[in-house]
Protein backbone atom coordinates (compact mmCIF):
# COMPACT_ATOMS: atom_id res chain seq x y z
CA UNK A 1 0.00 0.00 0.00
CA UNK A 2 2.88 2.35 0.83
CA UNK A 3 4.33 1.67 -2.64
CA UNK A 4 0.95 2.49 -4.16
CA UNK A 5 0.79 5.87 -2.42
CA UNK A 6 4.36 6.61 -3.53
CA UNK A 7 3.48 5.88 -7.17
CA UNK A 8 0.46 8.15 -6.98
CA UNK A 9 2.59 11.00 -5.63
CA UNK A 10 5.14 10.49 -8.41
CA UNK A 11 2.37 10.68 -11.04
CA UNK A 12 1.10 13.94 -9.51
CA UNK A 13 4.59 15.48 -9.53
CA UNK A 14 5.19 14.46 -13.16
CA UNK A 15 1.83 15.91 -14.16
CA UNK A 16 2.57 19.19 -12.42
CA UNK A 17 5.92 19.40 -14.24
CA UNK A 18 4.14 18.84 -17.56
CA UNK A 19 1.50 21.48 -16.80
CA UNK A 20 4.14 24.08 -15.92
CA UNK A 21 5.96 23.31 -19.20
CA UNK A 22 2.75 23.78 -21.16
CA UNK A 23 2.05 27.04 -19.30
CA UNK A 24 5.49 28.43 -20.24
CA UNK A 25 4.78 27.73 -23.91
CA UNK A 26 1.34 29.29 -23.58
CA UNK A 27 2.87 32.39 -21.99
CA UNK A 28 5.37 32.69 -24.86
CA UNK A 29 2.56 32.47 -27.43
CA UNK A 30 0.48 35.00 -25.49
CA UNK A 31 3.42 37.43 -25.49
CA UNK A 32 3.74 37.06 -29.28
CA UNK A 33 0.00 37.52 -29.76
CA UNK A 34 -0.11 40.70 -27.68
CA UNK A 35 2.91 42.04 -29.58
CA UNK A 36 1.23 41.39 -32.94
CA UNK A 37 -1.98 43.04 -31.75
CA UNK A 38 0.02 46.11 -30.73
CA UNK A 39 1.75 46.10 -34.10
CA UNK A 40 -1.59 46.07 -35.94
CA UNK A 41 -2.76 48.98 -33.77
CA UNK A 42 0.45 50.83 -34.65
CA UNK A 43 0.00 50.04 -38.36
CA UNK A 44 -3.56 51.39 -38.35
CA UNK A 45 -2.48 54.46 -36.41
CA UNK A 46 0.67 55.26 -38.41
CA UNK A 47 -0.22 54.06 -41.90
CA UNK A 48 -4.01 54.14 -42.26
CA UNK A 49 -5.31 56.91 -40.00
CA UNK A 50 -4.67 59.91 -42.31
CA UNK A 51 -7.51 59.70 -44.83
CA UNK A 52 -6.94 63.26 -46.08
CA UNK A 53 -3.57 62.48 -47.64
CA UNK A 54 -3.52 60.73 -51.01
CA UNK A 55 -0.86 58.03 -50.96
CA UNK A 56 0.99 56.77 -53.99
CA UNK A 57 -0.14 53.37 -55.24
CA UNK A 58 3.23 51.89 -54.33
CA UNK A 59 2.88 53.06 -50.73
CA UNK A 60 -0.70 51.80 -50.54
CA UNK A 61 0.36 48.35 -51.75
CA UNK A 62 3.30 48.25 -49.31
CA UNK A 63 1.15 49.33 -46.37
CA UNK A 64 -1.69 46.93 -47.14
CA UNK A 65 0.60 43.96 -47.73
CA UNK A 66 2.44 44.72 -44.51
CA UNK A 67 -0.80 44.76 -42.53
CA UNK A 68 -1.96 41.51 -44.18
CA UNK A 69 1.32 39.80 -43.29
CA UNK A 70 1.08 40.84 -39.64
CA UNK A 71 -2.59 39.85 -39.44
CA UNK A 72 -1.77 36.42 -40.91
CA UNK A 73 0.91 35.98 -38.26
CA UNK A 74 -1.61 36.95 -35.58
CA UNK A 75 -4.09 34.34 -36.82
CA UNK A 76 -1.34 31.71 -36.93
CA UNK A 77 -0.23 32.44 -33.33
CA UNK A 78 -3.83 32.51 -32.08
CA UNK A 79 -4.47 29.12 -33.74
CA UNK A 80 -1.36 27.72 -32.07
CA UNK A 81 -2.62 29.02 -28.71
CA UNK A 82 -6.07 27.50 -29.24
CA UNK A 83 -4.59 24.14 -30.30
CA UNK A 84 -2.28 24.12 -27.29
CA UNK A 85 -5.21 24.91 -25.01
CA UNK A 86 -7.18 22.06 -26.59
CA UNK A 87 -4.35 19.65 -25.78
CA UNK A 88 -4.08 21.02 -22.24
CA UNK A 89 -7.85 20.74 -21.75
CA UNK A 90 -7.82 17.11 -22.94
CA UNK A 91 -4.84 16.33 -20.69
CA UNK A 92 -6.55 17.95 -17.71
CA UNK A 93 -9.81 16.08 -18.37
CA UNK A 94 -7.90 12.78 -18.49
CA UNK A 95 -6.03 13.70 -15.33
CA UNK A 96 -9.29 14.62 -13.58
CA UNK A 97 -10.77 11.21 -14.50
CA UNK A 98 -7.65 9.43 -13.23
CA UNK A 99 -7.63 11.46 -10.02
CA UNK A 100 -11.28 10.66 -9.37
CA UNK A 101 -10.58 6.94 -9.75
CA UNK A 102 -7.53 7.19 -7.51
CA UNK A 103 -9.48 9.23 -4.94
CA UNK A 104 -12.30 6.67 -4.97
CA UNK A 105 -9.81 3.82 -4.36
CA UNK A 106 -8.03 5.76 -1.60
CA UNK A 107 -11.32 6.47 0.16
CA UNK A 108 -12.37 2.82 -0.07
CA UNK A 109 -9.02 1.67 1.35
CA UNK A 110 -9.21 4.31 4.06
CA UNK A 111 -12.76 3.31 4.98
CA UNK A 112 -11.64 -0.34 5.27
CA UNK A 113 -8.81 0.66 7.59
CA UNK A 114 -11.15 2.74 9.76
CA UNK A 115 -13.56 -0.20 10.14
CA UNK A 116 -10.70 -2.56 10.95
CA UNK A 117 -9.22 -0.06 13.37
CA UNK A 118 -12.60 0.45 15.05
CA UNK A 119 -13.02 -3.29 15.64
CA UNK A 120 -9.69 -3.47 17.44
CA UNK A 121 -9.47 0.06 18.75
CA UNK A 122 -9.56 -0.56 22.49
CA UNK A 123 -6.38 -0.04 24.43
CA UNK A 124 -6.97 -3.38 26.13
CA UNK A 125 -6.98 -5.22 22.78
CA UNK A 126 -3.66 -3.66 21.84
CA UNK A 127 -2.12 -4.53 25.22
CA UNK A 128 -3.38 -8.11 24.94
CA UNK A 129 -1.96 -8.28 21.41
CA UNK A 130 1.44 -7.29 22.82
CA UNK A 131 1.25 -9.49 25.96
CA UNK A 132 0.34 -12.56 23.94
CA UNK A 133 3.73 -12.42 22.23
CA UNK A 134 5.96 -15.50 22.63
CA UNK A 135 9.02 -13.42 23.45
CA UNK A 136 10.33 -9.85 23.68
CA UNK A 137 11.45 -9.80 20.03
CA UNK A 138 7.97 -10.67 18.82
CA UNK A 139 6.43 -8.08 21.18
CA UNK A 140 8.79 -5.40 19.77
CA UNK A 141 7.85 -6.28 16.19
CA UNK A 142 4.15 -6.12 17.07
CA UNK A 143 4.66 -2.70 18.64
CA UNK A 144 6.38 -1.55 15.41
CA UNK A 145 3.47 -2.91 13.38
CA UNK A 146 0.94 -0.96 15.48
CA UNK A 147 2.96 2.25 14.96
CA UNK A 148 3.40 1.64 11.23
CA UNK A 149 -0.32 0.98 10.85
CA UNK A 150 -1.13 4.28 12.61
CA UNK A 151 1.40 6.12 10.39
CA UNK A 152 -0.08 4.54 7.29
CA UNK A 153 -3.54 5.72 8.31
CA UNK A 154 -2.18 9.27 8.50
CA UNK A 155 -0.50 8.89 5.09
CA UNK A 156 -3.74 7.71 3.54
CA UNK A 157 -5.59 10.65 5.09
CA UNK A 158 -2.97 13.10 3.73
CA UNK A 159 -3.07 11.43 0.31
CA UNK A 160 -6.87 11.85 0.19
CA UNK A 161 -6.53 15.49 1.22
CA UNK A 162 -3.86 16.15 -1.42
CA UNK A 163 -5.82 14.40 -4.17
CA UNK A 164 -8.94 16.38 -3.28
CA UNK A 165 -7.04 19.69 -3.40
CA UNK A 166 -5.36 18.74 -6.70
CA UNK A 167 -8.73 17.83 -8.16
CA UNK A 168 -10.19 21.20 -7.11
CA UNK A 169 -7.27 23.08 -8.69
CA UNK A 170 -7.56 21.09 -11.92
CA UNK A 171 -11.30 21.77 -12.11
CA UNK A 172 -10.68 25.51 -11.74
CA UNK A 173 -7.83 25.36 -14.29
CA UNK A 174 -10.03 23.48 -16.74
CA UNK A 175 -12.80 26.04 -16.41
CA UNK A 176 -10.34 28.91 -17.03
CA UNK A 177 -8.79 27.10 -20.02
CA UNK A 178 -12.20 26.60 -21.63
CA UNK A 179 -12.99 30.29 -21.10
CA UNK A 180 -9.63 31.35 -22.59
CA UNK A 181 -10.11 29.07 -25.59
CA UNK A 182 -13.52 30.57 -26.32
CA UNK A 183 -12.02 34.09 -26.22
CA UNK A 184 -9.28 33.03 -28.63
CA UNK A 185 -11.84 31.51 -31.00
CA UNK A 186 -13.86 34.74 -30.98
CA UNK A 187 -10.75 36.89 -31.52
CA UNK A 188 -9.62 34.66 -34.37
CA UNK A 189 -13.04 34.88 -35.99
CA UNK A 190 -12.77 38.68 -35.98
CA UNK A 191 -9.15 38.62 -37.20
CA UNK A 192 -10.12 36.36 -40.12
CA UNK A 193 -12.97 38.72 -41.06
CA UNK A 194 -10.56 41.68 -40.98
CA UNK A 195 -8.05 39.71 -43.05
CA UNK A 196 -10.71 38.88 -45.62
CA UNK A 197 -11.56 42.57 -45.89
CA UNK A 198 -7.87 43.47 -46.34
CA UNK A 199 -7.43 40.78 -49.01
CA UNK A 200 -10.43 42.14 -50.93
CA UNK A 201 -8.88 45.62 -50.82
CA UNK A 202 -5.59 44.14 -51.98
CA UNK A 203 -7.22 42.34 -54.92
CA UNK A 204 -9.07 45.51 -55.91
CA UNK A 205 -5.88 47.55 -55.72
CA UNK A 206 -3.82 45.03 -57.70
CA UNK A 207 -6.53 44.79 -60.36
CA UNK A 208 -6.55 48.57 -60.72
CA UNK A 209 -2.82 48.71 -61.45
CA UNK A 210 -2.61 45.60 -63.62
CA UNK A 211 -2.84 47.60 -66.84
CA UNK A 212 -0.04 49.90 -65.66
CA UNK A 213 2.24 47.22 -64.25
CA UNK A 214 5.20 48.16 -66.45
CA UNK A 215 4.94 51.78 -65.38
CA UNK A 216 4.97 50.87 -61.68
CA UNK A 217 7.82 48.41 -62.18
CA UNK A 218 9.80 51.27 -63.73
CA UNK A 219 8.99 53.47 -60.72
CA UNK A 220 10.24 50.75 -58.38
CA UNK A 221 13.48 50.38 -60.32
CA UNK A 222 13.99 54.14 -60.33
CA UNK A 223 13.37 54.26 -56.59
CA UNK A 224 15.86 51.41 -56.07
CA UNK A 225 18.47 53.21 -58.18
CA UNK A 226 18.08 56.26 -55.93
CA UNK A 227 18.50 54.07 -52.83
CA UNK A 228 21.60 52.44 -54.37
CA UNK A 229 23.04 55.90 -55.05
CA UNK A 230 22.50 56.94 -51.42
CA UNK A 231 24.02 53.64 -50.19
CA UNK A 232 27.09 54.23 -52.34
CA UNK A 233 27.44 57.75 -50.88
CA UNK A 234 27.15 56.33 -47.36
CA UNK A 235 29.81 53.69 -47.98
CA UNK A 236 32.11 56.27 -49.59
CA UNK A 237 31.76 58.61 -46.60
CA UNK A 238 32.48 55.78 -44.14
CA UNK A 239 35.60 54.72 -46.01
CA UNK A 240 36.85 58.31 -46.11
CA UNK A 241 36.13 58.65 -42.38
CA UNK A 242 38.09 55.45 -41.63
CA UNK A 243 41.09 56.69 -43.64
CA UNK A 244 40.92 60.16 -42.03
CA UNK A 245 40.59 58.75 -38.49
CA UNK A 246 43.49 56.35 -38.94
CA UNK A 247 45.68 59.05 -40.47
CA UNK A 248 44.96 61.35 -37.51
CA UNK A 249 46.04 58.57 -35.14
CA UNK A 250 49.34 58.20 -37.00
CA UNK A 251 48.45 55.02 -38.87
CA UNK A 252 49.12 55.44 -42.58
CA UNK A 253 48.28 51.84 -43.58
CA UNK A 254 44.87 51.74 -45.21
CA UNK A 255 43.30 48.51 -43.89
CA UNK A 256 39.71 49.66 -44.31
CA UNK A 257 39.17 49.28 -40.58
CA UNK A 258 39.20 51.78 -37.73
CA UNK A 259 42.33 51.81 -35.58
CA UNK A 260 40.75 52.00 -32.13
CA UNK A 261 42.07 53.53 -28.94
CA UNK A 262 41.52 51.58 -25.68
CA UNK A 263 38.44 53.76 -25.06
CA UNK A 264 37.18 53.04 -28.58
CA UNK A 265 37.64 49.29 -28.07
CA UNK A 266 35.73 49.43 -24.78
CA UNK A 267 32.88 51.39 -26.44
CA UNK A 268 32.67 48.87 -29.30
CA UNK A 269 32.63 45.96 -26.83
CA UNK A 270 29.85 47.64 -24.85
CA UNK A 271 27.89 48.23 -28.06
CA UNK A 272 28.20 44.53 -29.00
CA UNK A 273 27.20 43.49 -25.47
CA UNK A 274 23.91 45.35 -25.98
CA UNK A 275 23.01 43.59 -29.23
CA UNK A 276 19.30 42.81 -29.20
CA UNK A 277 18.73 45.34 -26.40
CA UNK A 278 19.25 48.72 -28.12
CA UNK A 279 16.32 51.15 -27.83
CA UNK A 280 14.42 52.05 -30.98
CA UNK A 281 15.47 55.27 -32.74
CA UNK A 282 11.84 56.53 -32.59
CA UNK A 283 9.23 56.37 -29.83
CA UNK A 284 6.53 54.76 -32.01
CA UNK A 285 7.05 52.92 -35.25
CA UNK A 286 6.67 49.80 -37.35
CA UNK A 287 9.28 48.23 -39.63
CA UNK A 288 7.83 48.64 -43.10
CA UNK A 289 10.90 47.48 -45.03
CA UNK A 290 13.21 44.84 -43.62
CA UNK A 291 16.93 44.39 -44.16
CA UNK A 292 18.23 42.46 -47.17
CA UNK A 293 17.12 41.63 -50.70
CA UNK A 294 13.42 41.00 -51.30
CA UNK A 295 10.95 40.77 -54.17
CA UNK A 296 8.74 43.69 -55.08
CA UNK A 297 5.13 43.32 -53.90
CA UNK A 298 3.85 44.63 -57.23
CA UNK A 299 6.19 42.86 -59.66
CA UNK A 300 8.02 39.80 -58.32
CA UNK A 301 10.52 39.99 -61.18
CA UNK A 302 11.90 43.17 -59.58
CA UNK A 303 14.19 42.88 -56.55
CA UNK A 304 14.60 45.48 -53.83
CA UNK A 305 17.77 45.70 -51.78
CA UNK A 306 17.74 47.36 -48.38
CA UNK A 307 20.96 47.97 -46.44
CA UNK A 308 18.95 49.00 -43.41
CA UNK A 309 15.36 49.02 -42.20
CA UNK A 310 12.65 51.59 -42.91
CA UNK A 311 10.55 52.53 -39.92
CA UNK A 312 7.17 54.18 -40.46
CA UNK A 313 6.50 56.60 -37.62
CA UNK A 314 4.33 59.59 -36.71
CA UNK A 315 4.73 63.17 -37.95
CA UNK A 316 7.31 65.29 -36.11
CA UNK A 317 8.76 62.11 -34.60
CA UNK A 318 11.93 62.71 -32.61
CA UNK A 319 14.94 60.63 -33.65
CA UNK A 320 17.02 59.27 -30.79
CA UNK A 321 20.55 57.88 -30.65
CA UNK A 322 20.37 54.14 -29.99
CA UNK A 323 23.69 54.17 -28.11
CA UNK A 324 26.31 56.53 -26.79
CA UNK A 325 29.00 57.64 -29.22
CA UNK A 326 30.33 60.52 -31.30
CA UNK A 327 28.75 62.21 -34.31
CA UNK A 328 31.37 61.85 -37.03
CA UNK A 329 29.24 63.19 -39.90
CA UNK A 330 26.04 65.03 -40.78
CA UNK A 331 25.63 64.22 -44.45
CA UNK A 332 23.66 66.17 -47.03
CA UNK A 333 23.14 64.04 -50.14
CA UNK A 334 21.84 65.62 -53.35
CA UNK A 335 18.07 65.12 -53.81
CA UNK A 336 17.87 63.51 -50.37
CA UNK A 337 17.29 64.58 -46.77
CA UNK A 338 20.08 64.80 -44.17
CA UNK A 339 21.64 61.80 -42.44
CA UNK A 340 23.39 61.63 -39.06
CA UNK A 341 26.26 59.18 -38.46
CA UNK A 342 27.17 58.17 -34.91
CA UNK A 343 30.35 56.18 -34.26
CA UNK A 344 30.40 53.55 -31.50
CA UNK A 345 33.99 52.30 -31.64
CA UNK A 346 34.17 50.54 -35.01
CA UNK A 347 30.37 50.39 -35.32
CA UNK A 348 28.24 53.13 -36.89
CA UNK A 349 24.52 53.84 -36.55
CA UNK A 350 23.03 55.93 -39.37
CA UNK A 351 19.75 57.88 -39.27
CA UNK A 352 18.53 58.93 -42.73
CA UNK A 353 15.63 61.08 -44.02
CA UNK A 354 15.65 63.80 -41.36
CA UNK A 355 13.85 67.12 -41.63
CA UNK A 356 15.73 68.64 -38.70
CA UNK A 357 19.18 67.90 -37.26
CA UNK A 358 19.96 68.81 -33.64
CA UNK A 359 23.62 67.69 -33.49
CA UNK A 360 26.83 68.48 -35.36
CA UNK A 361 30.04 66.72 -36.23
CA UNK A 362 32.20 66.02 -33.16
CA UNK A 363 29.31 66.06 -30.66
CA UNK A 364 29.32 63.39 -27.96
CA UNK A 365 25.85 61.89 -27.63
CA UNK A 366 24.27 59.65 -25.02
CA UNK A 367 21.79 56.79 -25.44
CA UNK A 368 18.29 58.13 -26.09
CA UNK A 369 19.43 61.68 -26.91
CA UNK A 370 17.29 63.53 -29.46
CA UNK A 371 19.37 64.12 -32.58
CA UNK A 372 16.68 65.34 -35.00
CA UNK A 373 13.22 64.85 -36.50
CA UNK A 374 11.96 62.55 -39.25
CA UNK A 375 10.92 64.09 -42.57
CA UNK A 376 7.26 63.82 -43.66
CA UNK A 377 6.66 63.80 -47.43
CA UNK A 378 3.76 65.37 -49.34
CA UNK A 379 1.79 62.12 -49.07
CA UNK A 380 1.95 62.28 -45.28
CA UNK A 381 4.41 59.40 -44.99
CA UNK A 382 6.98 59.74 -42.20
CA UNK A 383 9.74 57.21 -42.76
CA UNK A 384 13.08 56.86 -40.96
CA UNK A 385 15.75 54.80 -42.64
CA UNK A 386 17.96 53.26 -39.98
CA UNK A 387 21.22 51.40 -40.65
CA UNK A 388 24.04 49.83 -38.68
CA UNK A 389 27.51 49.29 -40.12
CA UNK A 390 30.61 47.55 -38.83
CA UNK A 391 33.39 49.47 -40.55
CA UNK A 392 31.95 49.73 -44.10
CA UNK A 393 29.91 46.48 -43.97
CA UNK A 394 26.17 46.49 -43.32
CA UNK A 395 24.51 44.68 -40.39
CA UNK A 396 20.86 43.80 -39.91
CA UNK A 397 19.59 46.57 -37.57
CA UNK A 398 16.55 44.56 -36.53
CA UNK A 399 18.63 42.02 -34.60
CA UNK A 400 20.32 44.85 -32.69
CA UNK A 401 17.10 46.54 -31.53
CA UNK A 402 15.05 45.43 -28.54
CA UNK A 403 11.94 43.43 -29.48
Amino acid sequence: MIVKVYRILVVVLLFQTFVFGQSDKQKALETQRIQLQKEITQINSLLFSNKKKEKSVLNMVEDLNYKIRVRQNLIKITNEQANLLTREINDNQNQISNLREQLKQLKEDYAGMIVKSYKSKSQQSRIMFLLSSDDFKQAYKRLQYIQQYADYQKQQGEAIKQKTETLQVLNLTLSKQKEDKQKLIEENRKAKADLESDLKSQNTLMASIKSELKQFATQIKTKQQEIDRIDAEIKKLIREAIASSNKASGNTTNTGKFVLTPAGKALAANFVANKGKLPWPVERGVIKMRYGTQRSLIDNTVTIKSNGIRIATEQNAQVKAVFEGEVFAVQLIKFSNPSVYIKHGNYISIYTNLSKVLVKKGDKVFTGQNIGEVFTDINGETMLRFSIYKEDQTENPEVWLAK
